[in-house]
């Protein structure tokens, strides 16, 4: 009975298992960026702009690739316009920047396969609390991963008016002896409205996040 039980539980964990590996991608939905802890307003320009770092277990779940397990860490980033014409992001830059004043910028699609196709050894703990099957990649990045980041990746050129724009944005942070956010401030720039002239840079200090309450959850 002992030997039964214990197969059927063996038998639905990786029931489990090969659904999550087998699930697509699904964007989070994007609520207004002055709903996020982490956020910058301009009220005059009507351009707001959010982080949401998916930092934990729980939230990095949605992606079928484990990134931390390469040293990357997905940042959800949100723009809302709330202003009568569109703001051009072509040229924008964002940076990440740590409290020992290191500068961490967004990674390519190349740098992700590049990392993925030939992984460094972990030097921490994975945020999720199982490996997800088929996150790991020997040579080569397969066809699920490379769609996945594909979809994940922010890619707006612009935000139309009255509107949001929203993905992700990932940081390197293989290298970070401490943890990448306690301290650490985000910053935009390159943000122009429709006359062509830049915006105010934006900065989010990243410990708005931090110590934010826990969203409760229904």
């Amino acid at each position: 009975m002992v030997r039964h039980v214990s197969a059927v539980a063996t038998l639905v964990l990786l029931f489990c298992l090969a659904a999550l590996a087998a699930r697509d991608f699904v964007m989070p939905s994007a609520h207004p960026a002055r709903t996020y802890p982490a956020h910058d307003e301009h009220s005059q320009e009507k351009v707001t702009v959010a982080v949401d770092p998916y930092d934990m277990g729980d939230k990095a779940q949605i992606f079928s690739t484990d990134f931390s397990r390469y040293g990357y860490l997905p940042v959800f980033f949100v723009v809302t316009n709330d202003g009568d014409q569109p703001v051009s992001l072509s040229g924008m830059k964002a940076e990440l920047i740590t409290v020992q004043r290191t500068k961490l910028y967004p990674a390519t699609n190349d740098d992700l396969m590049r990392r993925m196709s030939n992984p460094r050894p972990k030097t921490g703990p994975s945020p999720l609390p199982i490996p997800i099957p088929g996150s790991k990649v020997k040579g080569a990045v397969n066809r699920k991963t490379r769609e996945e980041i594909e979809q994940a990746q922010f890619g707006a050129r612009a935000v139309e008016p009255h509107s949001t724009a929203a993905g992700f944005l990932f940081f390197d942070v293989a290298d970070i002896a401490s943890p990448a956010l306690a301290g650490a401030n985000f910053y935009l720039t390159g943000v122009r409205d429709a006359g062509g002239h830049e915006l105010m840079y934006f900065e989010i200090p990243m410990e708005k996040y931090l110590s934010a309450p826990p969203v409760k959850k229904p």
